[in-house]
């Protein structure tokens, strides 16, 4: 599994399902200057994975408010993308969530981001790509194992912070919290008051 964490984000275009029900290609590209969060799912109509869609739809203004996008990704049509969206919840589908979906049907973008399994479907992936296009965070889950949101939305608070405040953010850091000078002092003087608390 490749670690693309401080590389570049590797670019895509596809077709993909809008908020508003359309189809248009989406290119990675045109989201420079916003937080990306791009994050991959095995299969349309199955189980874990609408939890996942949902929950990121519930807490898609949080995202927005941080200025970062949502995309999901997998290796579904845009068409079995746009079925399940007019799928009604209580009938196992997603309804129309607020953010894209990406058909990824030859594989290529899970292939990218080495989330493929088996050459089949992708596992959990997410990735926090920067402004500038650049990895700053992944985690990908297996099948089984779905995802917090809320630790996605911490994620991006934290960028976001250390990019404002040039601080590094330490464990169970959360925003409104203090940060950590990157220095030794900085560190020792952290540690010193908060070292019980972690």
């Amino acid at each position: 599994m490749s670690v693309l964490v401080g590389k570049e984000a590797p670019t895509f275009k596809a077709q993909a399902v809008n908020p508003d029900g359309s189809f248009s290609e989406l290119s990675l590209e045109s989201y420079r200057g916003k937080y990306v969060v791009l994050f991959f799912y095995p299969l349309d109509f199955t189980f874990v994975c609408p939890s996942e869609i949902i929950a990121f739809d519930n807490h898609l203004a949080e995202f927005k408010e941080r200025g970062a996008e949502v995309i999901g990704v997998s290796v579904d049509s845009h068409f079995s993308h746009w079925a399940w969206r007019n799928t009604a919840v209580e009938n196992g589908g997603i309804g129309p969530i607020g953010y894209p979906l990406v058909a990824d049907i030859t594989k290529s973008i899970a292939r990218d981001y080495d989330v493929l399994l088996n050459d089949s479907v992708a596992f959990r992936g997410l990735f926090l790509i920067d402004k500038e296009g650049k990895v700053r965070h992944q985690i990908v889950n297996d099948l089984p194992l779905g995802r917090n949101v809320e630790e996605a939305i911490r994620m991006v608070d934290a960028l976001a912070f250390h990019e404002e405040h040039g601080e590094v953010c330490p464990a169970n850091w959360a925003k409104g919290k203090e940060g950590m000078k990157p220095s030794a002092d900085g560190v020792a003087a952290y540690l010193g008051k908060n070292a019980k608390g972690l």
